[in-house]
């Protein structure tokens, strides 16, 4: 187990351990406390290690890395950054400016050295997980990517109905209006005008050849968090053939949105009109928040509410808006919502 966070000095490393199994495999590596308030991956991946250390779980194959704490100093504190947020802007850089910098040269090379990533989250508000995925195939664009069916063939095992695609693009059309954002004097909000800070550890796994998924598996404090964590583990070096365990079945019942919008918080007084929870319906023309100087900010068109952080400091986002996707995945549409 990890020391108390308030006794621990300033880290100075990064902790992952890999287990190789006798035979050829797959290459899966696993990262949780990418944001330092985000535990439930952690609890899941210590659970395992333990598991594995007893002899009550064995690797058949392959390659598994488990990273319990990926961003240290923000566990440390408890918090969701430690210098930067370490989700954004993740790649090798000559000169590092930030802890955050540090961890990402140090990381970079380890996803790189692995074909799958499978990256734990958890989320502000009450909700039920759901998983981020990445792009179709293509060949150019923001994120050029060939094997969208592989990762849709997990995405369908790792347990959650609900799933998310569109981040990368949305981000981009973000950055295109917070370029003029006077807010952005920090130096993470400055970084949040680059389009290379919409790439965090999927979107680098994806350009160095292999597939990644972000599981967002509850709220930070839910108790069931941690299980969600752990089954999606288990379900993944299942559905990859590197534990003795049946293959998980895959969900019929999917529920696709894709991210269309992300909005900023301008000022420390821009409010919420209520406290929404992520995947909140919203109907075209309602009311979603309230800017400082009294202008509301309205839905366009009927969606839902998603990652929305009351919180945000200013030229940060605020909420990203959904709407129903017409992309099958894994061979299944969006069910039909009411």
């Amino acid at each position: 187990m990890f020391p108390n966070p308030e006794s621990m000095r300033r880290p100075t490393s990064v902790r992952s351990t890999s287990y190789h199994g006798l035979e050829d495999g797959p290459r899966l590596i696993v990262l949780g406390a990418v944001h330092g308030n985000e535990t439930c991956g952690t609890q899941a991946i210590l659970r395992l290690m333990g598991e594995l250390e007893r002899g009550e779980m064995e690797l058949l194959n392959g390659l598994l890395t488990l990273v319990p704490v990926t961003n240290p100093l923000a566990y440390q504190r408890s918090e969701r950054m430690g210098e930067r947020n370490l989700n954004r802007n993740f790649r090798i850089t000559a000169a590092p400016a930030d802890f955050e910098d540090r961890i990402a040269n140090r990381l970079c090379p380890l996803l790189a050295a692995h074909d799958v990533l499978l990256d734990l989250h958890s989320f502000h508000t009450p909700g039920e997980p759901f998983v981020m995925l990445g792009p179709e195939d293509n060949a150019a664009g923001l994120e050029s990517f060939r094997r969208a069916a592989e990762e849709e063939a997990l995405v369908r095992r790792l347990g959650p109905r609900r799933i998310v695609e569109g981040w990368l693009e949305t981000y981009a059309r973000g950055v295109a209006r917070r370029i003029a954002n006077p807010n952005a004097t920090l130096r993470a909000q400055m970084l949040s005008t680059d389009p290379s800070y919409g790439i965090g550890t999927t979107e680098y796994m994806r350009g160095q050849g292999g597939y990644g998924i972000t599981l967002e598996c509850g709220q930070h404090d839910d108790p069931e968090a941690p299980e969600v964590a752990y089954q999606a583990i288990l379900n993944a070096l299942a559905h990859l053939g590197m534990l003795e365990l049946p293959p998980p079945p895959p969900r019929p019942d999917l529920e696709v949105l894709r991210l269309v919008e992300v909005v900023d918080r301008d000022h420390m007084d821009d409010r919420f009109t209520r406290p929404w929870q992520s995947f909140d319906r919203v109907r075209a023309g309602e009311p979603i928040g309230q800017r400082a100087d009294g202008q509301p900010v309205l839905s366009p068109a009927d969606g839902f509410i998603v990652f929305p952080n009351p919180n945000a400091l200013p030229g940060n986002e605020w909420f990203y808006r959904a709407e129903i996707s017409a992309r099958s995945v894994d061979g299944v549409k969006s069910r039909q919502l009411p």
